[in-house]
């Protein structure tokens, strides 16, 4: 008969950022950003919970650092053309790809401000993206905020709607179908239908539509 093992009493384990980060996204993915706390982040690790603090002063120094994480996973596949609204809507594509790899991406990126290489390389992508296509650096840094806040914005609400309800309890497309068609509101009656489907990819590509014509024309007014 095999003795029982006996737990080690040697060092803990060595706690190391890169690791403690891929650990948090797995954490994030399995459980939600609700549910993701320093403490349980410790014991999936295997450490104590002060050892976190050792790379990350608080919870929103990790939450940074994840954020700039997911978008080290970005990829842009050149259209091999100098189409700069191409480039432009492929860098928009990418970033909605890499917050909708993880469960509550978009909530997690939000309010985040990394100075991270991954974060840098894809604000300088954009920003080199208008500029050579003859904006200036003004209204390229402009752009680019409006870029990165309604790809983050998009993605908040299509996460959101994609979370599952209490039991028995209306979605929120539901909500807005039955409170419109109650009332007298014939113009939100007939967009109901698109209101509340949930073909975000269309919802998407209309937004960006309307943001790469918009600077087109404000491209063409300064030329």
């Amino acid at each position: 008969m095999s003795s029982p093992s006996i737990p080690s009493r040697g060092r803990p384990p060595r706690l190391d950022r890169a690791k403690t980060v891929e650990t948090a996204l797995e954490l994030l993915d399995d459980l939600g950003l609700d549910a993701l706390t320093m403490r349980r982040l410790a014991d999936r690790l295997g450490v104590q919970a002060g050892a976190l603090y050792r790379h990350f002063t608080t919870k929103q120094d990790l939450l940074t650092a994840m954020a700039e994480r997911m978008l080290g996973d970005l990829y842009v596949a050149s259209p091999g053309t100098d189409d700069w609204a191409g480039h432009l809507r492929a860098l928009a594509r990418a970033m909605r790809r890499a917050l909708l790899a993880h469960r509550d991406g978009a909530r997690v990126f939000g309010g985040t401000h990394s100075v991270g290489p991954h974060t840098l390389a894809f604000a300088e992508a954009v920003l080199r993206v208008l500029r050579e296509a003859g904006f200036t650096d003004e209204d390229a840094a402009r752009a680019l905020m409006t870029l990165v806040n309604f790809t983050l914005g998009h993605t908040l609400e299509e996460q959101a709607a994609a979370k599952p309800r209490a039991d028995g309890a209306p979605d929120d497309a539901d909500r807005l179908r039955s409170a419109v068609l109650a009332g007298p509101y014939p113009y939100l009656a007939a967009a109901v239908p698109v209101l509340t489907s949930t073909d975000f990819d269309a919802h998407f590509e209309f937004a960006l539509d309307v943001h790469v014509e918009g600077l087109r024309r404000l491209r063409c007014g300064a030329e």
